[in-house]
């Protein structure tokens, strides 16, 4: 094992968001000199989790290993409860149980509808204390759990999200890029190799590309959405310590959904608060996701300032720029 590569991935993976636990895992397969090899991690969702996929690949030509790539899903059924696993239990011609433990559904799923003969996929700790999602006999399907079809027949797409030696979305950022929230990123390259700061989302109003990805709808800097600008504009409570202000507007360009406390009907609230780029606003919701009315927790001077952005943004309209995967993002 190459010390100065495992150095290296430590860093990029410490850079991209993963934890110390991942990272060993990493640093274990690489001692086993596996040729490529898959790490798994998760976000907690809004509804449901993000799950994170790492791909692996030693060099054909070295002992080398690149992370080149993560993938990213958002499935929006119930999370696994701590210690649970996915596994498909195949029943051989002997007679004997071959369990296979997953990490995700989508892989669990895929694996399953692959098997042949009598299989069951389940959910639990372990065989002995598992419940069935879904079972095949002779390689048919014949029963799928009630609250688990939606997820069997129609499973969530993963996003690919390239790395290039650490730069590139976090596991942070593509969780939320695929719950459908903008990121805004300050280094990235035109094919030409002209740097530019873009707030980037995934565009789901148009087709996926032959790698069945979504491409990119990206806001540059010309068309004027200024999240600091935006948080001035209204009486948030976080925005009266500088601190806490700076969190909170770190939060909103790496796509987060941060609690704020505002003042409604009279008293303290805490709302969700998320940005809204492609139409200049920030938008508001309750603890039980319920969208609010943003113009109740304006400033005064806000409308005067919003009325200002509009027109600017509607200035920079004609400067914005959609662009797939094969921008270095």
């Amino acid at each position: 094992m190459n010390l100065n590569n495992l150095e290296d991935l430590k860093d990029e993976m410490k850079k991209l968001g993963f934890s110390d636990p991942l990272i060993a895992k990493m640093e274990e397969h690489m001692k086993n000199d596996d040729p490529a090899f898959k790490l798994y991690d998760e976000v907690k969702a809004n509804r449901g989790q993000v799950d994170i996929t790492l791909h692996f690949k030693q060099s054909g030509q070295s002992d080398y290993y690149y992370l080149n790539r993560l993938e990213a899903v958002h499935n929006q059924g119930k999370p696994l409860e701590e210690g649970q696993k996915f596994m498909v239990i195949t029943k051989t011609e002997e007679g004997k149980n071959i369990v296979k433990k997953l990490e995700n559904v989508a892989e669990a799923i895929d694996f399953f509808k692959q098997q042949k003969g009598n299989s069951e996929l389940a959910v639990g700790k372990d065989a002995a204390n598992k419940a069935m999602l879904a079972n095949m006999e002779e390689g048919k399907i014949n029963y799928v759990s009630r609250d688990f079809k939606r997820e069997f027949y129609s499973p969530p797409l993963p996003q690919t999200f390239w790395l290039d030696h650490g730069k590139g979305f976090s596991k942070e950022q593509a969780a939320n890029l695929v719950q459908g929230r903008s990121v805004y990123r300050d280094d990235l390259l035109s094919r030409e190799g002209t740097p530019y700061k873009a707030w980037m989302q995934l565009d789901t109003e148009k087709e996926r590309d032959r790698q069945n990805n979504l491409t990119f709808r990206q806001f540059t800097d010309a068309y004027g959405y200024d999240v600091k600008t935006l948080l001035d504009e209204y009486k948030i409570k976080e925005m009266a310590d500088p601190k806490k202000a700076e969190a909170l507007e770190t939060s909103l360009i790496n796509g987060n959904r941060p609690l704020i406390t505002v003042e409604k009907d009279g008293q303290e609230t805490k709302m969700y608060l998320e940005t809204a780029v492609r139409y200049g606003k920030l938008n508001f919701y309750a603890e039980n996701g319920k969208p609010e009315k943003r113009e109740q927790f304006q400033k005064e001077t806000g409308l005067e300032m919003s009325n200002v952005f509009a027109k600017k943004m509607e200035q920079g309209k004609d400067k914005e720029v959609a662009h797939g995967q094969g921008m270095g993002v």
